[in-house]
């Protein structure tokens, strides 16, 4: 039996930027705030920690700050993946020794590899360290989808402990559980299908939103997990106008967006991504 990372809310943290580099003063009020929250894990360096703009000595002191903030008070998951194999077992080398409790491991983008070839990174990575590996699958960004069959073996790894699931296909749960079994943790990646997610097995969700109200999502998760579907529904359709409105343009663009309008400013994202238009600053003014 899979041991499940965690059981409920996971946030998918920015990362806090000024001129000079990581904020790491606006990084430390952001953990305080997901602490207090009482969110069941973090994750360090991945898609809204706008990874693919930090340089790897940035990453890593960015792993070893949380660790020092918070390790022990919730499941610290250090996103790793990359296009490059040999790169990403150093990179999950390295957020091993400095403390992390998981590995996030994005499938390879750009160069779109073969399920064979899935395979392959996924085993290599597996073999760099004993830390558990939670798969992520967000063929929207990557263009590569990690097939429930391959899933299915992956799962025969002891270290491979999940995956986060981002392919709206809320179909995807069902055929997962079907082939690697219904203890293999499965995490909704999309803060608009949380519930339906859940309803199908999911343990929980690695959220955008929860940036912002980490516990209005807690909250929906711990009624799912509770079986109570009615109140999950309804916590549901109360976010759902500013989950559609962080998800009018290029994540984490929105919800940095959202963040300074609430007073939770965490700088601007790095360029290539720019700031939000003014149309989509004031449909969030008007929900925030």
């Amino acid at each position: 039996m899979k041991k499940p990372i965690f059981r409920g809310t996971c946030t998918a943290l920015v990362t806090p930027f000024s001129a000079h580099g990581v904020d790491y003063a606006a990084l430390d009020r952001l953990l305080e705030s997901q602490i207090e929250a009482g969110v069941e894990a973090l994750v360090i360096g991945g898609t809204t920690g706008e990874a693919a703009t930090l340089e790897p000595s940035e990453l890593y002191a960015l792993i070893a700050h949380c660790v020092r903030v918070c390790g022990g008070k919730t499941v610290l998951i250090a996103g790793t993946g990359g296009n490059d194999t040999r790169k990403a077992a150093e990179t999950a080398k390295a957020a091993a020794a400095l403390g992390a409790d998981v590995l996030l491991c994005v499938t390879p983008y750009y160069n779109r590899c073969t399920q064979a070839g899935l395979l392959a990174h996924y085993e290599t990575l597996a073999a760099a360290t004993q830390l558990p590996i939670l798969l992520y699958n967000v063929p929207a960004r990557t263009n590569v989808r990690i097939e429930a069959e391959t899933c299915a073996s992956l799962a025969k790894l002891d270290t491979v402990a999940g995956i986060k699931e981002a392919d709206p296909d809320v179909g995807r749960v069902l055929r997962l559980h079907a082939l690697c079994g219904r203890d293999f943790p499965v995490y909704c990646g999309c803060d608009d299908r949380i519930l339906p997610f859940m309803a199908c097995g999911a343990l929980g969700v690695v959220s955008v939103l929860s940036n912002l109200r980490p516990k209005a999502v807690k909250e929906l998760t711990d009624a799912a997990l509770r079986g109570e579907y009615l109140r999950a529904l309804e916590l549901q359709r109360e976010q759902q106008p500013l989950i559609e409105a962080l998800s009018a343009a290029v994540n984490p663009i929105p919800i940095k967006a959202a963040m300074a309008l609430s007073g939770l400013d965490c700088g601007p994202c790095r360029l290539p991504l720019t700031a939000a238009e003014p149309e989509l600053s004031e449909r969030l003014q008007a929900l925030i």
